[in-house]
C-alpha cells in the first residue's frame, strides 16, 4: 500500500468513526502503527483530523437539522432529543471532552450544532479530546509492541 493511500485509508475510517456510520478507525491506527510503514506523528495527525473533521460534520447537520425535528423522518425522536439537550445544558461544553467515548460521543458533537456552541469552542474541545484519545491509543500500542 502506498503511503498515499495508507494516509487516505486512515483518515477515512477516522471520518466515518465519527459520523453515524458504524466505523472503528482505532483499530485501523494500531495496525499502521504496529506495521512500522509510516511515522507515527504523521498517523496521529491524519487520524485526528479525520476525526475532528467527521465530528464538524456532525455539529454542521446539528446546527442546520434541528428546524425539522417535528418531521416524521427526524433521525432522533424527540424524549431522546430533550434527554440528550438535558445532559449537554447539565454538564456543558466540557462535555465534549468526552467527544471520543464511542455511542456518546457522536451525539453530544450533533447535540453541540443544535444548541449552537460556538464553533472554535467545539473544534479546541474536540480536537483535544479526538487527539489525546489517539495518543493515548499510540503509546500503548507502541509500549506493548516494543
Amino acid at each position: 500500500m502506498t503511503a498515499l493511500a495508507t494516509y487516505l485509508a486512515l483518515f477515512l475510517a477516522a471520518f466515518l468513526a465519527a459520523t453515524i456510520v458504524p466505523a472503528q478507525s482505532e483499530a485501523v491506527l494500531v495496525g499502521l502503527i504496529l506495521a512500522d510503514d509510516q511515522p507515527v506523528v504523521a498517523l496521529l495527525l491524519v487520524a485526528t483530523a479525520g476525526n475532528v473533521l467527521g465530528s464538524v460534520v456532525n455539529w454542521l447537520l446539528g446546527r442546520f437539522i434541528e428546524h425539522f425535528r417535528d418531521r416524521p423522518w427526524f433521525p432522533v425522536s424527540r424524549p431522546r432529543l430533550a434527554q440528550a439537550e438535558t445532559w449537554y445544558r447539565r454538564f456543558g461544553i466540557w462535555s465534549l471532552l468526552l467527544s471520543w467515548v464511542p455511542i456518546i460521543g457522536d451525539p453530544l458533537t450533533v447535540v453541540a450544532g443544535i444548541l449552537r456552541t460556538p464553533f472554535l469552542t467545539f473544534l479546541a474541545l474536540v480536537t483535544l479530546a479526538k487527539a489525546g484519545r489517539y495518543i493515548v491509543l499510540a503509546a500503548a500500542t507502541l509500549q506493548v509492541a516494543g
